[in-house]
């Protein structure tokens, strides 16, 4: 008796009895199958899977055609798909109105050799299609995700061998499915830490180089920085100009108004110096009541980054109520691209000149 002269009961067409498997598909079979969970087993994303899942599907049954389907609320997407002909790729279709939704819903396999006989199949969406039976089983049956579709162009009874089969490629996809979320989250936790290490380790570089009172940079930092800018800017054709500061009258103001108000002191030279910063240039607080500035020129800068310092310290002591006058004294250097000096030698001299600058005139040029 064909399917097509069989009995049709509420759901759908009695099916006459699957012949029985050969030994030697069901060996076939079976190999097929964990050749299948095997490549499952390796699979790191999605779409791994779903090629994996839609490629060895067909070689399972040998049937026309086969779709991965997954669930997307209360719609059925049908995410990928390997067939003679196209069938649904890209749709969403509601659950409650497809195969797959039925058997997502009923945590069963369903097995239609006739879909034309079948009350469960929506006829308008197959006639488009070459398909004439087909067998759907959900992916995870506790609580479907998903489902895998075969399809035959011919009437065909799926046999309990080829059902079987096919359920337990559905339960692999769906180990492997909850091993690629395991994955997924692993590698994000990864990424997660390994970005906060890599801040951690940036703020530790950063405090390393940084003077916690002023945010400029501390001794470290400047040697760091003015070494590559020296080397570079020599490399370049280019002057650099090291200023040395020492704020005038630090310790008197500790001593007569107490360290917070010498802490702010030090803030002030700090906001004052960054006034005159360039994005080039560099700023550094070096020791105690010492500060340096070092810039690139590409003549003769010394003037020019004297003018803007003073300019700089007198406006700002034009400007609020302070306890304290915002002075220093200064020594400047040129380093020409045929000064072969370091910057320790470059500290040198302009600690030397800003000295002899101290001594010779109590009354700092760069007050205002």
């Amino acid at each position: 008796m064909t399917a097509e002269q069989a009995s049709e009961p509420a759901a759908c067409a009695a099916a006459p009895p699957a012949p029985a498997v050969a030994p030697s598909d069901y060996v076939d079979g079976m190999e097929r199958l964990v050749h299948a969970v095997q490549e499952l087993s390796l699979a790191r994303t999605l779409p791994a899977i779903q090629r994996i899942v839609r490629t060895r599907a067909r070689e399972l049954t040998g049937c026309d055609g086969a779709t991965f389907v997954l669930r997307d609320d209360d719609r059925c997407y049908y995410a990928d798909e390997d067939a003679i002909a196209p069938l649904w790729k890209g749709s969403r279709l509601p659950i409650r109105s497809c195969i797959s939704g039925w058997a997502m819903l009923n945590r069963d396999a369903a097995v239609i050799p006739d879909i034309y006989r079948d009350s469960r199949i929506p006829h308008t969406l197959y006639r488009p299609t070459f398909v004439k039976s087909l067998v759907m089983v959900p992916i995870r049956k506790l609580d479907p995700i998903g489902a895998i579709g075969n399809y035959w162009a011919a009437p065909h009874q799926p046999s309990e061998h080829e059902v079987h089969l096919l359920q337990a490629l559905a339960d692999s996809t769906s180990i492997a499915m909850e091993n690629v979320q395991l994955y997924s989250e692993l590698e994000q936790r990864v990424r997660d830490r390994t970005a906060a290490l890599e801040r951690a380790n940036e703020e530790i570089r950063r405090l390393s180089v940084t003077d916690e009172l002023t945010g400029l940079n501390n001794r470290r930092g400047f040697y760091l920085l003015a070494e590559q800018k020296l080397r570079g800017a020599h490399h370049l054709g280019h002057n650099c100009v090291l200023a040395f500061l020492d704020v005038d009258g630090l310790k008197k103001v500790n001593d007569e108004q107490g360290h917070e108000v010498g802490d702010k002191l030090l803030r002030d030279v700090a906001h004052v110096l960054r006034t005159i910063r360039r994005e080039s240039d560099i700023l550094a607080r070096i020791g105690g009541d010492e500060f340096c500035v070092m810039v690139t020129e590409n003549g003769d800068g010394t003037t020019s980054l004297e003018e803007r310092l003073a300019a700089a310290f007198g406006n700002f002591n034009k400007t609020g109520d302070r306890p304290y006058r915002v002075s220093a004294s200064i020594g400047l250097v040129r380093a020409p691209v045929s000064d072969t000096a370091g910057v320790d030698e470059l500290l040198a001299r302009a600690d030397e000149l800003m000295y002899a600058e101290k001594k010779a005139s109590p009354d700092s040029r760069l007050a205002g």
